[in-house]
């Protein structure tokens, strides 16, 4: 069953997790992956989980569930963190440096699934937020290996511009004439 918000849905800093967290009642609290260096001053203090994030989470929910075949748990976690990402992530420069340039077109939109190609590497990704040259993705795989001493967990996000960007599972097909 899919977690609908409520009005005593709340953001919080865990101090003793040191990531975000949002407070789902009295005793149920979802950790983020997101901690304090890349977040928006106000993401330290307490935030109402506001009717902005609540219809981000709830338009987020559907077009992963349009999309993907996944446990309703896995679609929350993914809204979840795609709506703190979206609200409470300090706004960042892309870094495409890291990854290989694709050759395709893409249309970037929220909700959508990429591949970036890093090292030889394809590592899935998710958009959470999406402008005309760049888009906000979320890591999808276990870790992506940025370099022999950076890498990026599941969950977490990274800045890319569109070119990037690959299409997953590219079907060319040949016509005779």
């Amino acid at each position: 069953m899919l977690l609908m918000p409520k009005r005593d849905w709340q953001w919080r800093y865990s101090d003793s997790y040191a990531v975000l967290s949002v407070s789902l009642d009295s005793d149920m609290e979802f950790l983020t992956p997101y901690k304090k260096k890349s977040l928006i001053p106000d993401a330290l203090i307490e935030l109402e989980f506001n009717v902005d994030h609540a219809k981000f989470y709830i338009e987020f929910l559907d077009l992963i569930a349009k999309s993907f075949e996944l446990s309703d748990g896995l679609k929350v976690q993914l809204a979840l963190n795609a709506t703190a990402a979206h609200f409470l992530l300090k706004p960042q420069m892309p870094k495409s440096w890291f990854f290989e340039t694709s050759s395709m077109c893409v249309y970037s939109d929220l909700g959508k699934v990429f591949q970036l190609r890093c090292q030889g590497v394809n590592a899935r990704v998710l958009v959470v937020e999406t402008s005309i040259q760049a888009s906000l993705v979320m890591v999808l795989e276990p870790e992506l290996k940025l370099t022999e001493s950076k890498s990026l967990q599941q969950f977490e996000c990274i800045k890319v511009m569109h070119d990037r960007l690959y299409p997953l599972n590219v079907k060319r097909h040949i016509a005779a004439a």
